[in-house]
C-alpha cells in the first residue's frame, strides 16, 4: 500500500497539482494586497473617502454602546456587525483571480492548438510501414 502511495504521488499530475497550489497561494497574496493596497483607495476616495476594509454596519450593539470608531472596534466590544466592506474587497479578489485563470487557460489553449497544427507530415515512408503492420496481423490471426 505503501508502494502504491508513492507511485501515486510521484505522479506527474499531483507534482503539477501542488506546485499549482503553492504558486495558486503567493498569487492569491499578490492579488490580496492588489485589492487592498492599490484597488481599493481610490475608489473608496472616489466615494467620498469610504475605507472598504473598515465599511460595516451594526445589527446589534455589544457591551460597549455605539458609534464604533472601526470595525475592530466594534467587533472587540461585541458587537454583531455586517463587514460588507470586507465581502466587497473579496468579491474584487476574486474577480481578478478568475480573470487570471481564465487568460492563463486562454493561452494555455492557445498553444496546445498551435503546436498540433505545426506538427510536420510523417515521413512518406511512415504510411507504407504502417500497412505492412496491418497485413502481417491480420495475417497471424
Amino acid at each position: 500500500m505503501l508502494n502504491e502511495f508513492k507511485t501515486f504521488v510521484m505522479r506527474g499530475n499531483v507534482m503539477d497539482l501542488a506546485i499549482g497550489v503553492i504558486i495558486g497561494a503567493a498569487f492569491g497574496k499578490i492579488v490580496d494586497s492588489l485589492v487592498k493596497d492599490v484597488i481599493m483607495p481610490p475608489i473608496g476616495l472616489l466615494m467620498g473617502g469610504v475605507d472598504f476594509a473598515n465599511a460595516f454596519a451594526v445589527l446589534k450593539e455589544g457591551s460597549t454602546p455605539g458609534p464604533y470608531a472601526s470595525l475592530k472596534a466594534a467587533q472587540d466590544a461585541g458587537a454583531n456587525v455586517f463587514a460588507y466592506g470586507n465581502f466587497v474587497n473579496t468579491i474584487i479578489q476574486f474577480v481578478i483571480l478568475a480573470f487570471a485563470v481564465f487568460m492563463m487557460v486562454k493561452a494555455l489553449n492557445r498553444m496546445k492548438v498551435s503546436t498540433a497544427a505545426e506538427a510536420p507530415p510523417p515521413p512518406p515512408d511512415v504510411p507504407i510501414l504502417e500497412e505492412i503492420r496491418d497485413i502481417l496481423k491480420a495475417q497471424k490471426l
